[in-house]
């Protein structure tokens, strides 16, 4: 996964070549992104890429050349989204401003109707925004509720941290090619969009296929503020597998097909998911709880468009 989204950066600083090349290498760069990102950086901020801590710091870092920030994604993804998974207004996963209706529980804009055919082009923003605002309004606000996976840093340290790997990233991306290798500002921009943009398409798409589907629950606590589910039964009505037989998928999302054993075992490596899977999946039968499936990626992405049009229907109109 390094080298797909890495050795295309250096073949382009090293050697001329035609435009349509160019643009192909920027492409296979964002498929090497969201690889690092699913099989590398995912795990590894977990703890679950080795049983060393210093390894799964240095792997988590790779956060960092995707254009994002550790502490930000931990909050974000460990403790909002896996504590508070498909609760709205708590898995910040479901937030998307405006712009975008994933729940029921969600104000209804009477743009909604079409976003499930707008959705497809603001998906490919998604790293695009770690770059330019996300993170920084994201430390804003974390550090103001004092949310933390683990020790809260300080917040000299983490803004410290943001802007120094932010303007490290711009130097790599975008000063060197400029500066040292000659190359023709529009190139760099157009190359770096396509990257990111490819990148941020498939990372959005998989994510989505996990929690924002028809078959999901999106429940709300009582007023007292609890759950009607424990939190592993409650993994099992939010979340959903997709195309778990098929090996290339299995490779290539670092097992973020198989979110179902992800979220009820968020420490433990993605390479043991496929036969975890057997055991969960023969549990949740026993015990007459859902075990959310689809046996293609097609089937689940036509779930996730079937209920983002759902989801843009007028809820006053609406059977």
């Amino acid at each position: 996964m390094f080298a797909l989204y890495l050795m295309p950066y250096f073949l382009i600083m090293l050697i001329d070549m035609p435009g349509w090349l160019l643009f192909i290498l920027a492409i296979v760069m964002g498929v090497g992104m969201a690889g690092v990102g699913m099989n590398v950086m995912h795990d590894a901020n977990h703890g679950s890429y080795s049983s060393k801590k210093w390894v799964n710091k240095l792997m988590g870092s790779s956060m960092y050349i995707l254009a994002g920030n550790v502490y930000n994604w931990q909050v974000q993804h460990n403790v909002l989204h896996h504590t508070y998974t498909n609760i709205h207004g708590h898995d910040e996963d479901l937030e998307a401003g405006q712009i975008m209706r994933f729940s029921k529980h969600a104000p209804w804009k009477r743009f909604h109707k079409f976003q499930h055919i707008y959705s497809i082009f603001l998906y490919g923003l998604l790293t695009i925004n770690w770059v330019l605002t996300a993170d920084f309004k994201q430390t804003k606000r974390y550090l103001g509720k004092k949310l933390s996976y683990g020790k809260l840093p300080s917040p000299f340290k983490q803004w410290s941290i943001l802007i120094s790997t932010k303007i490290l990233y711009a130097i790599v991306w975008i000063v060197i090619p400029l500066v040292f290798f000659n190359i023709a500002w529009w190139k760099i921009l157009i190359g770096f969009f396509v990257m990111h943009y490819t990148a941020g398409l498939i990372l959005s798409v998989v994510f989505q296929l996990a929690h924002v589907v028809e078959d999901t629950e999106m429940p709300l606590p009582d007023q007292s503020g609890t759950m009607k589910n424990t939190w592993a039964i409650h993994q099992l009505f939010t979340t959903v597998n997709f195309s778990t037989r098929n090996p290339l998928i299995n490779w290539f999302t670092g097992g973020l097909n198989h979110q179902v054993e992800h979220h009820i075992f968020p420490n433990i490596s993605h390479v043991h998911y496929r036969k975890i899977s057997e055991i969960v999946k023969k549990t949740a039968l026993e015990f007459n709880l859902p075990y959310n499936e689809y046996k293609t990626t097609r089937k689940a992405i036509f779930a996730h468009f079937k209920h983002l049009k759902h989801m843009g229907m007028n809820p006053a109109l609406a059977v």
